[in-house]
């Protein structure tokens, strides 16, 4: 049974247990939540949610949306219907694969099922880099070589017409994920995510809509810390839950 901590998100209007070591939810998901438009009656899909934190906080901005939980490891998926009552939300965990379509079914997922979806693909990919020995580690922060293609791929499949897919990624992907998107999905914004002012980005956040033709769009960027190493305003309201990035 895995060790947990009892945690809280956005100023305490989430509630989130998650494992005590290994992947934690924190500033990329605060991001990524933050630039979910949710509406009421639209379903919305946290892929690969591990105990859920970006689609809590998308609930928590609106109640009315329903929401999917995408995860394939199964002691996070119970994690996250843990949390998913913990914080009264009317949810969907579906536990699949989703590099795997035979996974889908089984699982309760369907193609065209979503309004949006939110991701937060694992960062690494084997063969470019050294992967942790630990399963779980691993699992969360790695792909199959040319995983990333195949896992915004995915996403798309989820969304219906005009239906919008959220993702952050590290800077230096920013030219991946956008080959990965082809010509389903366009009507682009990037958002780059710096530590401070002075320093280079370290995070994109990205939407797209999935049958848009419009171009591409660079929004303001975001500054986590002022020259006193502290949260910018903005960024301390978005920990809060008082700001949003849309």
């Amino acid at each position: 049974m895995l060790e947990t901590t009892d945690d809280s998100l956005l100023g305490g209007r989430v509630r989130l247990l998650q494992p005590a070591k290994g992947h934690r939810a924190g500033t990329d998901a605060v991001l990524l939540a933050a630039i979910a438009p949710v509406s009421p009656g639209h379903v919305v899909a946290d892929v690969g949610a591990a105990t859920g934190a970006v689609g809590l906080m998308a609930a928590a901005r609106e109640k009315a949306a329903r929401l999917v939980f995408v995860e394939r490891d199964p002691a996070l998926a119970a994690l996250c219907r843990r949390n998913a009552d913990l914080n009264n939300v009317n949810a969907h965990v579906a536990e699949a694969d989703l590099l795997d379509r035979a996974t889908w079914a089984n699982a309760g997922l369907e193609p065209e099922s979503a309004d949006l979806v939110l991701t937060n693909p694992p960062f690494l990919e084997e063969g470019r880099v050294r992967i942790s020995p630990n399963e779980r580690r691993a699992a969360a922060h790695a792909l199959p070589e040319g995983g990333l293609e195949a896992w915004i791929r995915a996403c798309a499949v989820l969304l219906k017409p005009k239906g919008r897919l959220a993702l952050i990624h590290r800077a230096d992907r920013t030219a991946d994920c956008l080959a990965a998107l082809g010509k389903g999905l366009g009507g682009v914004e990037l958002r780059f995510v710096h530590p401070s002012a002075d320093q280079p980005a370290i995070r994109v956040l990205l939407s797209a809509v999935k049958g848009s033709r419009a171009p591409l769009s660079v929004l303001p960027p975001v500054i986590l810390n002022g020259e006193d190493g502290r949260f910018t305003p903005q960024a301390e309201a978005l920990h809060r839950g008082d700001a949003v990035l849309l």
